[in-house]
């Protein structure tokens, strides 16, 4: 009787503790859409497709900011993607052991970096290259070519965030792609060298073709993480309210807003807006995360059902 009432009591307790996540994130979506209620009756579904931000007037929409998270996550994705599925190829199927634990501890080290560090890097080195090396080179090749990458630059901007973002969710992206492409059975591999394939039409036929969907889910979590980054892209972004023309203007993204006014929010409306904008952020962040959930575990059930 006592040990039956012992696990009835720990279950209990596991049960309070799974559940208490739940709640929390209720409690969060439900407090962040009571306080952007005022702003949701006054501008509607317009606020996000609303450009104009001005504070003095209240006249407040998202589009301007929903554009700059949107943009500078995709550059980064684009950067840090074929870097991080490359370390997780060289890791599992080129790399020695000693190699591998090294450059995996440093990836690891790399994420523990706090994003403030990050920011002041991108200010005091990377946006002096930005201005005088990369936009003038840029602008005078691709950017006759494609309006949007043309400049002039001033060091901050989108392209300067997209990198910031890029350096940060590399170590995400590796990881999940190391843990992938460790999961292909080593069967895959072999069939593939028996018919006479070289290692690297190995790698990209039976390695890359198995392991493509755990790759895609660990781009979406970088994603999702690169759109809620804050700081980092706060010092880089150039915090311009306007919708830039090219990756060399400063923007503003939906996080960066959030920190840089909600403490100078003078009104109600004003705050109300602010608060929507990490409603709509949350919301992005959480769709983002629980599509990337589903493809590794789709994967994962493949790996299963394999073996």
């Amino acid at each position: 009787m006592k040990k039956n009432l012992g696990d009835k009591i720990f279950k209990g307790i596991a049960y309070v503790f799974g559940f208490s996540i739940l709640f929390l994130l209720f409690f969060m979506v439900y407090e962040m859409y009571q306080g952007s209620k005022l702003s949701m009756s006054e501008f509607g579904l317009g606020f996000i497709f609303q450009k104009d931000w001005n504070p003095v007037e209240e006249n407040f929409g998202a589009l301007t900011f929903i554009y700059g998270t949107i943009v500078s996550s995709l550059i980064a994705l684009l950067i840090a993607t074929p870097i991080s599925v490359g370390i997780g190829i060289y890791l599992v199927e080129v790399a020695p052991k000693w190699v591998r634990n090294v450059v995996g501890f440093m990836i690891e080290l790399l994420a523990a970096i706090p994003s403030i560090v990050y920011g002041l890097w991108g200010i005091f080195v990377l946006a002096p290259i930005i201005a005088e090396d990369v936009a003038p080179f840029v602008d005078k090749t691709l950017g006759q070519i494609i309006p949007f990458f043309r400049g002039p630059s001033f060091g901050v901007g989108l392209i300067t965030a997209g990198i910031i973002l890029a350096i940060m969710i590399t170590p995400t992206i590796a990881s999940i792609a190391k843990e992938v492409i460790m999961t292909v059975p080593n069967s895959q591999r072999e069939a593939a060298l028996a018919l006479g394939a070289t290692k690297w039409e190995m790698i990209r036929m039976a390695v890359l073709t198995y392991a493509r969907t755990g790759i895609i889910g660990g781009m979406i979590i970088g994603l999702g993480r690169a759109i809620g980054e804050t700081m980092a892209v706060t010092m880089v972004i150039g915090n311009r309210p306007a919708i830039a023309e090219t990756i060399f203007q400063p923007a503003y993204s939906m996080a960066s807003v959030i920190a840089n006014e909600f403490t100078e929010a003078s009104s109600n409306l004003y705050l109300s807006a602010l608060i929507e904008i990490g409603l709509l952020l949350f919301g992005v962040t959480l769709l983002i995360n629980i599509s990337a959930r589903l493809l590794i575990w789709s994967v994962s059930k493949g790996v299963q059902e394999v073996k």
